[in-house]
């Protein structure tokens, strides 16, 4: 018993690996068995306590990295735009009204590449000019504030109502349209998502019959978002007849919103266009003045090519609304018209 003591007296102190092997003499043993006992069972409990703070700690830091790294993302798509923007400080910091010609022509350059586009530029250029001939414009200064001011006008002035125009008959039919791609699916989810948060009862219409998967799609937005669906029955069903159905139902058991999706379709496809005519007319036939709003899709990627689609489909069908998407782009929805 005595040899064995020592033995269990360097086992003991070798449970704790950040401290060296004491040996104890043969009389201790007893007392250090309790104490290492008591030092255990408290140690187990502040290591229990501590990582369940540490725990917590690192998740609030995590989802605040999360929101930062989301934030930087969605402005790092206008770096570009705000370093080029930089450039009008310096020009204008120096500026004597001999060289107004010279700054006035690296002010349009310097709009041009920050993707204000060739008419907008010329527009604020030329009207900087005139006002500096005027002699309304004295300073570099002051011309940098008549700049904010033109760009503040550009995007204020146009501005018209941007809520949906629902009305006061029940459902209000909304369709949303688009070429291949642009995010029209998800889009109608999200919106799904938004009225259903405001208290309106929502039906869905998978009219996209042509791409695999589409309805399968829409119905998991469904799920999501709490909303009732209709799905096209056989695979040789047609979008009319879909949405036909869709509104009628959402007549009859008094839905706020039917949310009508449609088939992806290039705006240079003549046949595909026709048939997004024929959608609109199935969906007037069961509620007059139907739909309500239709909302064209455009991704953000694209560039200046949503400018001929915008163009297209609003000549046949009569586009009420946009939608941009995939904003965290270089493209940011075509900004150069």
């Amino acid at each position: 018993m005595t040899a064995v003591l020592p033995r269990l007296a360097t086992l003991v102190s070798s449970a704790y690996p950040t401290r060296p092997a004491v040996h104890f003499p043969p009389s201790c043993i007893p007392a250090v068995l309790n104490l290492r006992r008591f030092s255990r069972f408290s140690a187990s409990q502040i290591q229990c306590s501590a990582g369940r703070t540490g725990f917590f700690t690192r998740l609030g830091r995590l989802i605040k990295e999360k929101a930062k790294s989301d934030v930087e993302k969605m402005f790092s798509g206008f770096s570009k735009t705000r370093e080029n923007l930089a450039v009008i400080d310096e020009l204008l910091l120096y500026w004597n009204l001999a060289d107004t010609d010279r700054v006035l022509d690296e002010l349009e350059e310097a709009l041009l590449v920050s993707d204000f586009g060739p008419k907008i530029s010329m527009k604020i250029v030329d009207s900087l000019k005139n006002d500096i001939r005027a002699g309304k414009l004295k300073s570099g200064n002051e011309i940098k504030e008549a700049l904010k001011r033109s760009v503040l006008d550009l995007l204020t002035g146009k501005g018209g109502k941007t809520e949906l125009q629902l009305g006061f008959r029940k459902p209000a039919v909304i369709m949303v349209v688009g070429v291949n791609g642009g995010g029209k699916t998800t889009s109608l989810g999200k919106l799904a998502w938004r009225l259903q948060n405001e208290g309106v009862k929502v039906l869905m219409a998978a009219g996209d019959t042509f791409r695999a998967a589409a309805s399968e799609q829409l119905e998991v937005w469904a799920e999501r978002t709490g909303s009732e669906i209709v799905m096209a029955e056989g695979d040789k069903a047609k979008a009319p007849l879909v949405l036909s159905q869709a509104v009628k139902k959402g007549k009859e058991q008094g839905y706020g919103v039917v949310l009508c999706d449609t088939s992806g379709r290039l705006h240079t496809n003549y046949s595909l266009m026709e048939e997004l005519v024929s959608c609109k007319k199935a969906v007037a036939k069961v509620i007059p003045g139907a739909p309500n709003e239709i909302l064209l899709v455009l991704d953000g990627t694209s560039g200046l090519n949503v400018l001929p689609q915008a163009r297209e489909f609003n000549e046949v069908v009569g586009v009420t609304g946009l939608i941009l998407t995939k904003l965290d782009g270089s493209a940011r929805g075509g900004q150069r018209s």
